[in-house]
């Protein structure tokens, strides 16, 4: 059988690596970026470029995105010129950005309205798994839609994890990653302490990572404390994404207290300046305060 044609909304970080990853699986691939120099390489592969979301998602089969936040979701879906416009009746919508679970709602149902599927599917990973197909997708959604494109998400992931209706994907992915800014958070407080307390970082830092406190998070950070690379993941992403899982608890009467306080870190680290960098430059929002 032939291979669906999958467009792609959105070759950022993670987005340019699963369209990467579709073109080397033969798949027939549309790209569509605001910036259109970033779609130079996929056109050169063999890829189609589209001008606007609502193009590239006439030609698609599977449409999905992988955008930053609510705001830009929106702004890729709705409006005249926006891939629901364009979608073909039958067709699979998928969105992969790591959104708030009730736009996500808001979008399934205006997908049905369109006569099409629809599926929430984030990933875990970071721009190097995204690239190398090793990425987790955590889906919310009919199973028997996901069985139907799951070679397609298998060809940019190490395992696809169906975890309910929709939302359900969307939201444990603001758990997942709510978990994981707490830990950072964490760790740029003991750096701190441990600067303040005159300890040496270097032996500090291979006791956490060594010892009960070193999880895979806790070991990222500690590499690029002096590490200058490109982000994989950037601060101001992971604020955005502990503010949505604060406002989801919230509406189901919780609070999450240590997100909270993750979340306080995380917006003063924007605030000094280092929202564009890796979300471990969180450790600097600690340094220029100074000692304890």
């Amino acid at each position: 059988m032939a291979k669906p044609h999958v467009a792609i909304l959105g070759l950022g970080t993670m987005g340019a690596g699963m369209a990467a990853r579709l073109l080397s699986a033969s798949f027939p691939l549309t790209v569509y970026n605001r910036n259109r120099d970033k779609t130079l390489a996929f056109s050169r592969g063999g890829a189609g470029v589209a001008n606007s979301p609502r193009e590239a998602a006439s030609h698609g089969d599977i449409v999905i995105s992988m955008v930053a936040d609510d705001v830009a979701s929106r702004n890729i879906w709705f409006g005249e010129n926006g891939a629901l416009a364009g979608a073909q009746r039958r067709s699979v919508l998928i969105e992969s950005s790591t959104l708030s679970v009730g736009y996500v709602k808001e979008l399934a149902v205006a997908a049905a309205r369109r006569e099409c599927e629809f599926l929430d599917a984030p990933v875990t990973g970071t721009k190097p798994h995204a690239a190398s197909g090793q990425l987790l997708f955590l889906v919310g959604g009919p199973a028997s839609v996901l069985d139907a494109v799951r070679p397609v998400l298998s060809a940019m992931s190490r395992d696809v994890i169906h975890l309910g209706p929709h939302g359900s994907g969307a939201m444990m992915k603001l758990i997942n990653n709510f978990v994981c800014g707490v830990q950072a958070a964490s760790f740029a407080e003991a750096i701190s302490m441990v600067e303040a307390a005159g300890l040496d970082q270097a032996t500090a830092v291979r006791i956490l990572t060594e010892g009960a406190p070193g999880s895979g998070i806790v070991k990222r950070i500690a590499t690029q404390l002096t590490a200058d690379d490109d982000p994989n993941f950037t601060l101001r992403l992971m604020a955005k994404d502990l503010a949505y899982a604060v406002s989801e608890a919230s509406a189901q009467g919780m609070q999450l207290r240590t997100a909270l306080a993750a979340l306080e870190i995380f917006k003063q680290a924007v605030a000094a300046g280092h929202g564009d960098e890796d979300f471990s430059a969180v450790t600097k929002a600690f340094a220029q305060r100074g000692p304890l």
